[in-house]
């Protein structure tokens, strides 16, 4: 009898051993989630990736005919989200007021065609991804051939874009004191139908959304001055001081180009190979 007294107290005392160790295991991989999930959010938060971009600046970002938001910028931060498991999400916002939606924590960074060159200061940037070009466009029957000919013109521009900063440049200040006017338009389209009016001589633009424009209208109406107003490079702007969310972006994007996406995408949306300066 007491044999059989000691045998069920063992069998109780190895019973209890098994279930201290099960419950032990399920803590420890609590913890592990636990501190997966705090990583993730101290980088996001909820774990969205929110892209400020402005929705009518094509290629690098605007709606497509089947009322989605596109793009060569918005397709490679797709593809990093794809690889860290973040959700995308891609908010327009009024390019003015970029600032204020990054500050504020609306949006995770700037990533929309956007000129490092002159901001180096105002944001955590990531390395420079595309060569771009400021450059002048008018009419192919316009007389305009040079830059010295647009003195008296009327010229157009972005409001608050790279191309406004070049022509405001000091290097620039001749030239832009030589026109006749220079307006701010708030998008690009609204530009180019001054352009075709009559209203404006000449548009003054990023190189890349100047060939996506042309290539959107008649062939040979509109043409780029030979010279341009300044040479440039795209980067991703972040909040600034938040180099824990640019590193882990930049991450992603080396292995994409070193793959051939970053290519592909600018392929796919007739951005110039050329451009593409990343280094590995």
């Amino acid at each position: 009898m007491k044999k059989k007294w000691l045998s069920v107290l063992l069998a109780a005392v190895l019973a209890m051993g098994t279930l201290a160790g099960c419950g032990g295991g399920a803590e420890e991989s609590s913890g592990e989630d636990t501190q997966a999930s705090e990583e993730t959010d101290d980088i996001l938060g909820d774990g969205v990736f929110t892209v400020g971009f402005d929705a009518e600046y094509p290629p690098f970002g605007y709606m497509d005919d089947e009322g989605e938001y596109v793009g060569f910028d918005l397709d490679l931060a797709k593809a990093v989200c794809d690889a860290k498991g973040w959700e995308f999400e891609a908010k327009p916002v009024n390019w003015d007021a970029k600032d204020s939606e990054l500050n504020s924590g609306t949006i995770d960074c700037i990533w929309n065609g956007f000129t490092i060159n002159g901001r180096e200061d105002d944001y955590t940037w990531s390395d420079p991804y595309l060569d771009n070009e400021q450059v002048i466009v008018v009419k192919a029957d316009s007389g305009i051939e040079s830059l010295e000919d647009l003195a008296g013109k009327a010229v157009v521009v972005q409001a608050a874009s790279a191309a406004l900063d070049a022509l405001n440049n000091e290097d620039n200040k001749d030239l832009t004191a030589s026109f006749g006017s220079l307006t701010e338009n708030p998008d690009y389209n609204t530009a180019f139908m001054n352009l075709e009016s009559g209203a404006a001589d000449a548009v003054a633009i990023d190189i890349g959304v100047a060939n996506y424009q042309l290539e959107q209208r008649e062939q040979g109406a509109y043409v780029i001055l030979d010279e341009p107003i300044q040479s440039e490079q795209y980067g991703i702007g972040f909040k600034k001081g938040n180099d824990a969310l640019r590193d882990a972006v930049w991450e992603e994007v080396l292995k994409l180009n070193e793959n051939g996406t970053v290519e592909e995408l600018a392929e796919q949306y007739g951005v110039d190979t050329s451009m593409i300066c990343i280094e590995n």
